[in-house]
């Protein structure tokens, strides 16, 4: 008897979690998935903060191709001159601070976690490392070890040693950074935490008491980088600079990567003592960077970012409901807290059901994501807002 593809993927594929979506995506357009049946689905997640061009954008499709007959990979990462990495490292330098100018790209985000503790560990000499309370910066082991949650770590033990946590946005925390400290790593907006912006304050003070101890400062905007707050990198909406920067998500422009940025001199450190401080094969891989470019230069000539905080204050104002406690983050970031991870389920199938795709987050489960594709159209918005408050209606059965 043949197996239909439902059944092949639950037999022979990995499982993450033993109640997948088990939507079978057969194409996607513009900032809709459809189905092998042909229905419609709005993604108000871009495949949780990736595809922020939609998909099927004409122009990195054009550019993967290029590239794909030019050629594929050729050599491991950093030995041979690969015009599509040089490319969107100078891009990418060129819109940051002069001291971020230098950039190794890699596979994913979670391997930039990896290779930034590498390169703050070898910078420093020290080894202590301060993240964030409820903070998510992959799944890597080493980048696991930067979650603060037991559920998560408990399965497997030993990780990696020296691991400290401060509580975002409390400044009183700050006093365990001391002379021992190699760096802080945290999320400029929190992520798995439910879209919660960094208070000003917050980073001024951080970023003080990393320079008197010597210790690097660490920005992860791997979820929040590439112009979802309505910059191009959120850090951007403070006047802190990290030491170290990390990208991923949709910087790929729907293509797996990822990128350590900091400054040249630090970067240097990884070339010897020993060499081959940090290696990848596929990072940089030249497909990827070609689309990676073409999706930086396609948000510039939209000029997309500019329209992300008018998008964000009609999601703000159409999303009125008595069972909506409040609504969390910035741009195109956001977070519905509701009361319950219960109703928020509820909520987020009778959404997927009437073609809305959304989900929850890790460490705050009574929140339903926002954060759509930078192309969604303020019909789209219109759209996406009433089928949210139609689930809203038969979950609590309340009136707006």
């Amino acid at each position: 008897m043949k197996l239909n593809n439902r059944q092949l993927f639950l037999l022979h594929q990995a499982q993450t979690t033993e109640f997948p979506l088990m939507l079978e995506i057969a194409s996607g357009q513009g900032n809709y998935l459809i189905d092998v049946a042909g229905k419609k689905y709005l993604d108000l997640i871009s495949g949780i903060s990736v595809s922020h061009l939609g998909h099927g954008n004409e122009a990195v499709k054009q550019a993967v191709i290029a590239q794909m007959e030019a050629h594929m990979h050729v050599m491991v990462y950093g030995e041979f001159i690969q015009n599509a990495q040089t490319k969107l490292a100078v891009k990418l330098t060129s819109l940051l601070p002069s001291t971020l100018d230098a950039v190794y790209l890699l596979n994913s985000g979670a391997e930039a976690t990896d290779v930034a503790l590498k390169l703050a560990k070898r910078v420093t000499g020290k080894f202590e490392i301060l993240a964030c309370k409820q903070a998510y910066h992959g799944s890597t082991h080493a980048a696991l070890s930067l979650n603060s949650e037991e559920e998560y770590q408990q399965a497997y033990r030993p990780l990696l040693p020296g691991v400290g946590f401060i509580e975002f946005n409390n400044l009183e925390s700050l006093s365990l950074i001391t002379h021992k400290t190699a760096c802080v790593i945290v999320e400029v907006i929190r992520g798995e935490g439910g879209y919660i912006p960094a208070n000003k304050e917050f980073l001024i003070q951080l970023r003080e008491k990393c320079d008197q101890y010597c210790c690097l400062l660490i920005f992860d905007e791997i979820q929040s980088g590439m112009g979802k707050t309505g910059r191009m990198f959120a850090f951007e909406h403070y006047s802190v600079v990290p030491d170290i920067l990390l990208l991923g998500k949709a910087l790929g422009a729907g293509m797996p990567i990822g990128a350590v940025v900091s400054s040249k001199a630090m970067m240097s450190s990884f070339a010897h003592h020993p060499i081959l401080g940090h290696i990848t094969t596929f990072g940089g891989h030249p497909v990827i960077c070609a689309a990676a470019l073409a999706g930086i230069e396609e948000l510039e000539r939209l000029d997309l970012i500019k329209e992300v905080a008018a998008k964000e204050l009609l999601f703000r104002n159409r999303l009125q409901h008595k069972a909506i406690h409040k609504i969390d983050g910035l741009g195109l970031m956001l977070a519905i807290q509701l009361d319950t991870f219960e109703n928020t389920i509820k909520v987020i199938q009778f959404a997927i059901s009437a073609g809305l795709i959304s989900d929850w987050f890790l460490f705050a489960t009574n929140k339903i994501r926002i954060s759509p594709p930078l192309t969604i159209s303020n019909q789209e918005i219109e759209e996406a807002c009433a089928i949210l408050l139609a689930s809203i209606e038969k979950v609590y059965g309340v009136s707006v």
